[in-house]
């Protein structure tokens, strides 16, 4: 099942989202609507507020980034509970983009590595290092379970010049290809 995308404005997106264990109700379900919402909606990482569900989960396909990254080809996991544990490395800016925040798109710094403890869809925990653009993706999934977006890492002034953009967001005056849910005002 297709989810519809949860779109700025709304509260869950702000929220630090909760752990969770192996007996979460449906959560075979759950994962498999999260990489299909994922998909349809073209993007490379999903995260489970994004959709409304205030827990710890998200998704990553990099493989579209295999050109620029050939290891990337298969990169396919799933995050449960993650924590990172450093970041480290020169930041770098790269312009990104968020299905909550359709139509916008800014440069965000970020540092280059990092290592993250995680469950996979099996509750095995990990603790792995990663760089470029994994890590990218990871700590923007990541930021969405702390209840921070990607323009929070913008200047005021970016943010302000945003603002009219984001009004349209939040009242569903965007059009997005994917189905969104607009916040309840």
């Amino acid at each position: 099942m297709i989810y519809p995308v949860t779109v700025y404005g709304d509260s869950v997106l702000r929220k630090v989202a909760e752990p969770i264990g192996p007996d979460y109700p449906n959560l075979p379900e759950v994962l498999e609507n999260l990489w299909e919402t994922m998909y349809h909606a073209d993007g490379v990482g999903l995260a489970a507020p994004q959709v409304g569900l205030p827990i710890r989960i998200f998704v990553i396909d990099a493989s579209t980034a295999a050109d620029d990254e050939p290891g990337l080809q298969e990169f396919k996991k799933t995050f449960i509970n993650p924590v990172i544990l450093e970041r480290t490395g020169e930041p770098w800016a790269m312009e990104e983009g968020c299905l909550s925040l359709p139509e916008i798109r800014e440069d965000v710094a970020r540092p280059e590595m990092v290592k993250i403890r995680y469950q996979d869809e099996n509750f095995k925990e990990f603790e792995e290092v990663y760089g470029g653009f994994v890590a990218r993706v990871i700590q923007h999934e990541y930021d969405h379970l702390e209840g921070i977006l990607f323009i929070d890492h913008l200047s005021s002034l970016r943010r302000k010049l945003l603002r009219g953009k984001l009004n349209n967001i939040a009242k569903g005056k965007v059009q997005p290809h994917y189905k969104i849910k607009v916040p309840l005002r």
